[in-house]
């Protein structure tokens, strides 16, 4: 048959060509590849026959590669599997493999066609198990440098609590902390309301961690110690020469120190009325002027705001502006106070205990029945805050290794004279009991009657709060408690 030129046989024998051309010049430089590999390689059939085997691994043995392929590989290297695995079809990897007195690593890996084994490729990971041991330890330094840089970068940016830190496993916390979560992960404008004490700063410490802005700075503001002539300048920070006594090089201000980052502005209930309009360009246009500038400048910054007292209702009053109010209100979390969530309180004793005793160096072991009784009960005004500044003056008077009734402040036990204070002539099991019944209904009432979600609430079995509510003459939930 003639074949034309230009003819369709002509042209499919030129791409014919082309192709084993391509495939010829790609098997070249995968033979390269293998050759110069850093890893020693070696490649045999299913009948275990040497087929290739690169520079490093020859080297590796003391051998050279043409006097390898094409033998039987257990003849050319100790304590070989790979003529096992060609037979299993099994990978094995990262096992350890005698040769010439030294403990090497090595990956083997059956190459199946059609569900048959073809060949197999050998790699060697590790030419020296101590290799390995060597690379760990590394690693575990870098670890630790890594641990260490995190810490004290978390350390000069401020922040230091992570959602983890805050200390409480009742519902009413965790619903908090649980929201906390979520809007951490956006850029979204935070408030924080809560009674003084409740751990408000914590949270916005924990925002910031685990938002995106993590690796930034976190600016901590207290609006009320700023005075109203010293707002401006404190805040968005003052040019060269902007008035008598400023310094040489200006200033920068606070919300130009967080750029990037996140701005906590503490008790944002006592900004002056002149202030809050400041403030509200600021969050309005996302930029700031300094006291002498020309022109505004961007910044990018989260904005957390906190306060000890309703905003809504000062709005009401008139005492603050009900547009900052709902620039800052966009996602609000209202932190329990101590006595809404009684069920922390043993865990918040604990931790503060061991925080005081690492810092005092008393050794405490906890607080008695009767103490514990007293706290569970007491309102706890001053909430987490309080309740530390108590513990830490009962170290300095107590003589055991319990804290007791005896060891408390007065001024505490004067406070909740008539309120909660023991009654000295009633017996501890007495008392134990009324706290008990006390907290079981108030966990029936926040739990709607539902008596399952109760017991959870209280860490006990469904029978055991059936068996106490027969007790105390409990009615249901559902009713007047």
């Amino acid at each position: 048959m003639k074949i034309r030129q230009d003819g369709w046989i002509h042209r499919l024998l030129r791409q014919l060509a082309v192709r084993a051309s391509e495939a010829g010049n790609s098997l070249k430089m995968l033979e390269v590849a293998i050759d110069n590999a850093y890893e020693g390689l070696i490649i045999t059939d299913a009948e275990g026959v040497i087929l290739k085997v690169n520079r490093a691994y020859a080297d590796f043995l003391g051998m050279k590669m043409d006097e390898m392929i094409g033998r039987h590989v257990a003849e050319v290297v100790e304590n070989t599997r790979m003529h096992i695995v060609a037979k299993t079809g099994k990978a094995e990897i990262a096992h350890i493999q005698k040769i010439n007195g030294h403990e090497m690593i090595a990956n083997r890996i059956p190459i199946l066609e059609g569900g048959r084994v073809v060949a197999v490729v050998g790699k060697v990971m590790f030419q020296d198990v101590n290799d390995l041991f060597a690379m760990i330890d590394r690693f575990r330094k870098l670890k630790s440098e890594l641990e260490f840089y995190k810490s004290e970068l978390n350390k000069r940016l401020g922040a230091k609590y992570s959602f983890d830190k805050i200390v409480g496993a009742s519902r009413e916390l965790e619903q908090v902390k649980e929201l906390g979560r979520k809007v951490a992960k956006s850029d979204t404008t935070v408030l924080l309301e809560g009674e003084s004490g409740t751990g408000k700063e914590m949270f916005a410490h924990a925002i910031h961690i685990e938002s995106k802005r993590a690796l930034g700075p976190f600016i901590k503001v207290n609006c009320a110690a700023i005075p109203e002539a010293l707002f401006e300048s404190e805040l968005f920070g003052y040019k060269e020469g902007a008035f008598t006594g400023a310094h040489k090089k200006g200033k920068k201000g606070k919300f130009a120190l967080a750029n990037a980052g996140t701005i906590f502005l503490d008790e944002v209930s006592e900004l002056p009325l002149s202030m809050q309009v400041k403030l509200l360009r600021v969050l309005q246009e996302r930029e700031i002027e300094p006291v002498g500038a020309e022109q505004p400048e961007p910044v990018s910054v989260r904005i957390v705001a906190a306060s000890n007292r309703s905003l809504e209702a000062l709005v009401e009053k008139g005492e603050f502006r009900s547009d900052l109010f709902y620039r800052l209100n966009v996602v609000k979390l209202d932190i329990p106070p101590l006595r809404q969530r009684k069920g922390d309180i043993a865990l918040l004793t604990q931790k503060i205990l061991r925080e005081l005793e690492k810092e005092t160096g008393i050794p405490v072991e906890g607080v008695d029945a009767e103490t514990e009784a007293f706290f569970m009960a007491y309102c706890w005004p001053g909430n987490v805050r309080e309740l530390r500044n108590d513990l830490e003056q009962t170290l300095y008077v107590k003589n055991g290794n319990l804290v007791t009734w005896q060891d408390l402040p007065r001024s505490l036990v004067t406070s909740a004279r008539g309120e909660v204070a023991p009654d000295r002539q009633r017996s501890l099991k007495f008392q134990l009991n009324q706290l008990e019944e006390e907290l079981i209904r108030l966990a029936l009432k926040d739990a709607k009657g539902d008596r399952l979600a109760a017991a959870a609430q209280l860490g006990i079995s469904k029978s055991s709060l059936y068996a106490k509510v027969e007790q105390y003459r409990i009615q249901d939930g559902s009713k007047q408690l």
